[in-house]
């Protein structure tokens, strides 16, 4: 793995799907497309990828992390069409390559963001088009507000993210960064995820933060942004809280679409 401190829980991975998680690009796809699947992780969104365009297309997916990989190529045994392989998105070594380049929460842990926009485009064929979908951390909210302990640990996160030169905000200042990478045709297609008590999906989408603490633990304490003691707590009361008292989820998300210039 590169030296980017951020590992990705498979537990959140595998419960996404192109369809319900990557909805704009589910709705571009066609027969006979190459996609390039950047970030690709245990490859839940990048085998819809390959389903969607069928036989006749090609979908390579690509990640940093090589025990995602690993698990990835067990889903691409039936689907000849679809592969892995292990790779670094600031150092993509295609070149006009792709009907699509997509990157799904993906950029939001990569500091050097104009070295993966100019990478992107570089391996899209003339004409190609960039699809990244990504959130704006700071406007996530709860409703009603979520215990204190939860809300430190969730400043302690964007101050963690903050350290490590990651966009807390990269969803609004994508299409500027699309724009200076001599990207056109710039489109803005707002994402957000609500999830309501009732809905049938209500508490797999609000554990994803009960899973982000679990997995983010020793990163915010051995890094001195979170006290051991706070972790578990802000663990604890979020989960009780979710259970009865949350009522209403929204994770601030966008999709950015560009087309990759003709000459």
């Amino acid at each position: 793995m590169s030296s980017q401190q951020h590992r990705s829980d498979p537990r959140i991975l595998d419960r996404r799907s192109l369809r319900n998680d990557h909805r704009c690009l589910a709705g571009i796809l066609s027969p006979g497309m190459s996609v390039l699947d950047i970030g690709c992780g245990t490859g839940a969104i990048t085998k819809g990828i390959a389903e969607a365009v069928g036989p006749t297309g090609s979908v390579l997916g690509i990640d940093r992390d090589s025990a995602l990989i690993q698990q990835a190529r067990v889903l691409s045994t039936s689907l000849p069409h679809l592969r892995f392989e292990e790779g670094d998105a600031t150092n993509l070594n295609f070149e006009q390559t792709f009907d699509v380049v997509s990157a799904a929460r993906t950029l939001q842990w990569i500091a050097k963001l104009n070295d993966a926009i100019a990478s992107m485009k570089c391996a899209a064929k003339p004409g190609g088009l960039i699809v990244v979908l990504d959130y704006n951390h700071v406007l996530n909210e709860w409703q009603p507000a979520p215990p204190a302990q939860f809300r430190a640990f969730y400043d302690a996160f964007l101050a963690w993210r903050h350290s490590n030169g990651w966009d807390n905000e990269i969803a609004n200042h994508l299409p500027e960064l699309f724009e200076q990478a001599g990207l056109k045709d710039i489109r803005i297609y707002d994402q957000n995820e609500a999830s309501e008590r009732g809905d049938p999906d209500f508490d797999q989408k609000t554990s994803l933060w009960t899973s982000v603490i679990e997995n983010l633990t020793p990163a915010l304490r051995d890094t001195g942004h979170c006290a051991a003691g706070l972790l578990d707590s802000a663990r604890h009361d979020f989960e009780t809280w979710r259970k009865a008292g949350l009522i209403r989820q929204t994770l601030s998300m966008k999709t950015i679409m560009a087309r990759v210039p003709t000459s």
